[in-house]
Formats: C-alpha cells, sequence, structure tokens
C-alpha cells in the first residue's frame, strides 16, 4: 500500500494524532514526538478525529501479555482508511517496536515507518524517507541517541511538566521487560537538567515531576550515590519552583540522604511513590527485587518519622508465579503496617520474553482473580481511613485541568493538594484558572478523592495560570492546535488490573 500521494498540493499543511500507551515515560515521549511533527510542520488532528489524520503514530507498550493483539487490531481497524486515502501514513514507535521490529512490517505491511525507544528524535525524517522511497522504513537504534528532554516538545500542561533525568534501567525483574528495550541506566548532566527546570519555570510552569525508570538511582551512571538528594536540594533553589515530585523509586536505591532531602526542602512535595510488588520474601526473591519485607518496611517507618504527612501509594502484582497463600498474606500484611495511601495492584499477566513468563507454578487465573479481590478490599477500607484523617485540615491546593469529571455538573474545580490527594472544591465567585493555588478546608472524604463544600478560603493568583491563560488564548486563535489531552501530573487513578497499561515494574 503506497503511502506517497504525487497530486497533494505543495505547501498542504498536513496533521497528526498520536496515541499512547504505558507509562510515564511514554507519555512523555509523546509529548516530545508531537513537538517534533509541529517543528516539521505538521498540525494537531481535531480531539476525536479516530484515525482521520494524514498520519498516526502509535506509541506503544510492550508489558502487556496482549499488548500485540491490541496493537494489530488498532492497525488493521486503520487499514482501509488509508486505502480510501493516498498518502496516510502509520507510524508504530516505543517498546512494542522496539521488540517486535520488522515483525511489525510483516503483519501489518501498510505501515510505513516503525521505530524505536531510542531513536525517536528521527520520526519526522523517516516518514518523509517513507513517502519519497514509497517504502516502509525500520530503523532501531541500539542505544539512546538524544535524550528525549533534549527534543522539541508540545507540553500538555501550561502549569506542570515532565522532566527526564535519566532513561534505560539496571535491574533485572524477573517480571519486568523494560531493561531489554531501554536498555542500560543513562544519567543526565545535573546542570542540563536542571538549566531545563529553569526553563519551564520562565514559562510559567510551577510544578515539574522529575522522571526515571528509576528515579532515585540517578547518579550511579556519573559516580555519585547522593546526586539525587544533591539534584532535589538544588531544585528546592530555583525561585519560582512551587512543587516538585518523582517517580518511581527502587526500594533498593533509596538512601537516607534522600529523605533528608525530601523533608529539608520545602518544594518537595510530601508524596512518595514505592513500588512494593509484594510483600513476600520469597517472591521478592523469585521476582530479583534486591530487599525484603524489612527492609521495604524500614524506609516506610523512616520516610514518616521525617515527614509525617506524607501520603506514600505502591504498586503490588497479585498472583506472580509460585505464589503461595503463605506468600499473599505477607503482602496483605505489608498493606496493613504501610497503611498506603493508594495501591495500584496488578494480577500478574504473562509479559513475553520475560523469565518469569517461563516459571513454573503459574497461578490459576481465578486463584488470582479471588486475591486481587481481597486485596483491593483491603486497600479501599485503609484508603478510605487514611482519607478521613484530612477531613477539618485546611490544604492549599494547585488547581487541576480535566482531573473532575463530575465538576460542570456539580459546579466544583479539583486540584492537588501538596501530597497529590485529588481534592474536589467548591467554586468561588471570583476566578480561577489551572495552575492557580486555593485554600480550602476538607469537609468529607471519599476512598479516592476529598471534598471541600464550604467556601473557598483564598485565591492566589499565580505566574502558572497566567501561563494557562495565554496558551488557551493562542488555542482560541489557532483552532487547529488542539492539546492531544491533559497527562495528569503525580500518580493516577488506579484502574482495574485488565485495563491499566503502565509498566507497573518499578
Amino acid at each position: 500500500m503506497s503511502s506517497i500521494d504525487r497530486s497533494q498540493e505543495v505547501g498542504v499543511t498536513r496533521s497528526y494524532e498520536i496515541r499512547t500507551y504505558g507509562c510515564q515515560m511514554n507519555v512523555h515521549d509523546s509529548e516530545r514526538l508531537a513537538g517534533l511533527l509541529e517543528d516539521a510542520g505538521y498540525v494537531r488532528a481535531p480531539e476525536g478525529s479516530d484515525g482521520d489524520a494524514d498520519v498516526v503514530v502509535f506509541n506503544t507498550c510492550a508489558v502487556r501479555e496482549n499488548a500485540d493483539n491490541r496493537l494489530y487490531g488498532n492497525l488493521g481497524h486503520l487499514a482501509p482508511k488509508k486505502a480510501k486515502r493516498p498518502g496516510m501514513q502509520i507510524a508504530v514507535g516505543g517498546c512494542l517496536a522496539q521488540k517486535d521490529r520488522d515483525t511489525i512490517v510483516k503483519k501489518a505491511p501498510w505501515v510505513d515507518v516503525v521505530f524505536g525507544t531510542h531513536n525517536i528524535g528521527k520520526l519526522p525524517v523517516l516518514l518523509e524517507r517513507a513517502r519519497v522511497q514509497q517504502e516502509a522504513q525500520v530503523e532501531i537504534a541500539e542505544s539512546l541517541e538524544a535524550f528525549p528532554s533534549t527534543l522539541p516538545t508540545r507540553r500538555e500542561s501550561a502549569y506542570a511538566a515532565w522532566v527526564s533525568i535519566s532513561v534505560g534501567c539496571n535491574n533485572t525483574c524477573t517480571f519486568c521487560i523494560v531493561p531489554a528495550l531501554r536498555g542500560k541506566e543513562k544519567d543526565r548532566r545535573p546542570g542540563d537538567i536542571l538549566a531545563e527546570v529553569e526553563a519551564l519555570v520562565a514559562e510559567g510552569v510551577s510544578e515539574i515531576t522529575l522522571l526515571g525508570q528509576n528515579v532515585n538511582a540517578y547518579g550511579s551512571d556519573i559516580g555519585d550515590r547522593e546526586a539525587f538528594s544533591k539534584l532535589l536540594r538544588a531544585c528546592g533553589k530555583i525561585d519560582g519552583l512551587e512543587r516538585v515530585r518523582f517517580t518511581s523509586p527502587h526500594p533498593r536505591d533509596f538512601t537516607d540522604d534522600v529523605i533528608a532531602a525530601m523533608a529539608e526542602t520545602p518544594n518537595v512535595m510530601p508524596q512518595l511513590h514505592m513500588p512494593l510488588q509484594s510483600g513476600s520474601d520469597a517472591v521478592l526473591k523469585a521476582m530479583r527485587r534486591s530487599y525484603r519485607q524489612e527492609r521495604y518496611l524500614g524506609i516506610i517507618e523512616k520516610v514518616r518519622a521525617a515527614i509525617p504527612d506524607a501520603a506514600i501509594t505502591t504498586d503490588i502484582i497479585v498472583g506472580f508465579p509460585g505464589e503461595t497463600e503463605e506468600d499473599f498474606e505477607q503482602t496483605l500484611h505489608v498493606v496493613r503496617e504501610a497503611r498506603f495511601a493508594q495501591a495500584f495492584t496488578f494480577q500478574y499477566s504473562k509479559r513475553p520474553g520475560t523469565p518469569a513468563a517461563e516459571m513454573d507454578g503459574q497461578v490459576p487465573k481465578e486463584v488470582v482473580q479471588a486475591r486481587y479481590e481481597r486485596l483491593v478490599a483491603l486497600q479501599e477500607e485503609i484508603s478510605w481511613a487514611e482519607n478521613k484523617k484530612q477531613v477539618g485540615r485546611t490544604l492549599e491546593l494547585m488547581v487541576a485541568e480535566g482531573e473532575g469529571r463530575k465538576d460542570d455538573a456539580t459546579h466544583r474545580l479539583s486540584g492537588r493538594a501538596p501530597d497529590n490527594r485529588l481534592v474536589h472544591f467548591t467554586k468561588p465567585d471570583q476566578e480561577v484558572r489551572p495552575g492557580d493555588v486555593v485554600t480550602v478546608e476538607v469537609t468529607y472524604a471519599a476512598p479516592h478523592h476529598l471534598l471541600a463544600e464550604g467556601p473557598v478560603l483564598d485565591v492566589r493568583r499565580t505566574r502558572a495560570g497566567d501561563a494557562w491563560e495565554k496558551r488557551n488564548a493562542e488555542r482560541a486563535a489557532k483552532p487547529a492546535g488542539v492539546m492531544l489531552g491533559l497527562p495528569r501530573i503525580g500518580v493516577p487513578e488506579p484502574l482495574p488490573a485488565a485495563a491499566n497499561s503502565g509498566c507497573g515494574c518499578d
């Protein structure tokens, strides 16, 4: 199927659509892909185009058992559309592209470009080469060509931004394929990271999330074990930067100097996402997780001692091969002891190319489901109890965009507390913009959100709100530049395990 249309007018603006699957790193990469395409003259297709753009890009994830079936199903849906539209192009990138390479073009010969996790910067060139040569371009780099953060970007939020500090991972968890696809850890220079943060703040950003596959291992590539805590403290000195978050750390590398930096740096938020995966030492060993239950709970105890109001969240895998009822009870024990604000729970599924997929002792689906439901019920009870402790507290919220699904119907707005809890609050009479800060009193708690039903106590207009207002005005002036959807900063609300496409690999 040819991707070229020689009758196309020279200079006609081409539209693009990006479909993103998987973890925060993929969301960050998609912002860069959008920036690269717009830098090359493409414009964002209207929201809901559903494959009607001139270029459709799939940024894929490979960690779920059925990830390839999902991709080929979507590609099959586009095949007849492409047949009717000479000149339309389809590109596939991300982790599944890095893993499957030539297989994608063999199974879906109407795909024009396949690129990997290490060479996202080549997308515009590969699209043009496919158009000129009238044949599919498959280019998979074996090592990183450029940090995503050094490429052009189209950020989806005016007031909050991801900042990549490292890529790749040095761990060898038996359930995770990410290190094989994104390579060994490679760190950015601290000066480059801070320069990017300062540039973002100058544009109006007031919250950043430091991003890495194993974010607190930062420094291993540059020979400084305290590099991450130093980076947190350096972020604390940047004028105008109100909130600093990071995701996701690994218990193996979580050291006391990081806890001290979190506690002593005012703009580092009292929030920690610390993946547990299992509470059983036997399962942790089979997972090749380099910590045990005692070590994990010791970290939680130290964090709570230094930062009493910290909200701690986690990832847990249920039904890992060989998991016994006793092993699962150990996970429930850790959940009770740690009292997580929220847990993102995954039913184990085979991830092709991982050692765990070939292990003996695969747990029957019905057993996994029953354990999963028990874990969810326990965590819901704990989340609700922990949220009830927030009732009566006065909190500063950064007003969010698109986080309150019922805000229009309830005449409320939504915002994130310092600990990243989602709070819906009564809409005040005065104008409040995303990025502005409001002060409210919490009046009600649900398991996954809080309510502030009384009047707003204070509204602080911010540079971030100004930046949002400016961007909205520019969008109104250029209706073609529609946003691809706001990725949430911080940890998203939990989804059913079957629907959650996040890695859960840290």
